[in-house]
């Protein structure tokens, strides 16, 4: 999802305010935990509270808003950044600073089940994508395979 500045802003005031953001998720880099059309609750997080494994909503420097999985926190030329990457995805994203997270992932809704980022399942997923990331090359083969029999 694309987003300008205004927008981004908007949402920031709102999850300060409210203590939490709901969106609609798109694509498929989360997939299987996150799929298309899942609710995504998102909750304020001061990015020093922000640990490995956690989704994080940020903003990318292209206005893309996207939620990835945390891989690790770095200082680069004397700043804070952020490394995250997408369960399905190859490759990390590119640094992301503290001022453009909104949030950390506090659950998902999907059709008939809602996920905390705290229930049992969901942890050993995400330790699981951390620890063995040929599980995203995997489902990687998996989506393009699926998406490729769609097409036919």
């Amino acid at each position: 999802m694309l987003i300008d500045e205004p927008i981004f802003k908007l949402l920031k005031q709102a999850i300060n305010k409210d203590g939490w953001l709901e969106l609609p998720a798109f694509g498929n880099s989360m997939f299987p935990y996150i799929q298309a059309d899942d609710k995504c609750r998102f909750s304020y997080c001061h990015p020093s509270e922000l640990k490995k494994g956690d989704v994080v909503l940020v903003q990318l420097k292209t206005g893309q808003l996207i939620a990835h999985r945390l891989v690790k926190k770095q200082i680069i030329n004397y700043q804070h950044v952020f490394i995250l990457k997408g369960d399905t995805n190859l490759g990390f994203d590119k640094p992301v600073q503290e001022g453009q997270i909104l949030g950390k992932l506090v659950g998902v809704k999907k059709q008939h089940i809602h996920l905390s980022q705290e229930h049992l399942i969901v942890r050993l997923w995400g330790g699981m994508i951390l620890t063995f990331p040929v599980l995203s090359g995997i489902l990687r083969k998996y989506l393009n395979r699926k998406l490729k029999l769609q097409f036919k």
